[in-house]
């Protein structure tokens, strides 16, 4: 979702019976994991311009060098304090979308526009947030918009 000029693209899950998991690096020396069904699967992804930084959202990815992922009892340990790491990174995450959502305008796919407009004072500054395409969110970019783009769960009806 986009706040006040945060742009995102919906995060979705794929099951996949196998995983792997690469390091990956952008042309902008950002570092980070992401999983796929094999390797071919991430070649393919990249290629179409579908895999991208978090960090800045660029599309030139490539892998990076990896260790060998050799199981010992202090992985296991270190595997079990970053799972409650992780499940703590959801929860705040969970907090700060209930934030946005609570003190926010939701102008959807609009934001791009939405976002120029307060930018260029067309209308009263307030915080918004929506989506936007990653092309909208370069073109933001490129007009000194101020925005961020980050990550956004889906609700459960559970």
């Amino acid at each position: 979702m986009l706040h006040s000029g945060l742009a995102q693209r919906a995060l979705r899950c794929h099951l996949w019976v196998t995983m792997m998991v690469f390091d990956l690096i952008c042309a902008n020396k950002h570092t980070f994991e992401a999983w796929f069904k094999d390797s071919k699967a991430f070649d393919g992804l990249r290629r179409k311009g579908q895999v991208q930084c978090p960090a800045c959202g660029d599309d030139k990815v490539e892998k990076a060098l990896m260790a060998p992922n050799i199981s010992t009892s202090k992985k296991q340990a270190k595997a079990a304090k970053e799972s409650v790491v992780a499940a703590e990174a959801m929860q705040m995450l969970a907090k700060m979308q209930q934030h946005v959502e609570e003190n926010c305008d939701y102008v959807g796919k609009e934001f791009a526009e939405e976002a120029r407009k307060i930018h260029y004072g067309e209308t009263d500054k307030r915080d918004i947030y929506g989506e936007a395409t990653n092309a909208e969110a370069k073109e933001l970019h490129d007009e000194g918009v101020d925005f961020t783009a980050i990550p956004w769960t889906q609700q459960n009806d559970s």
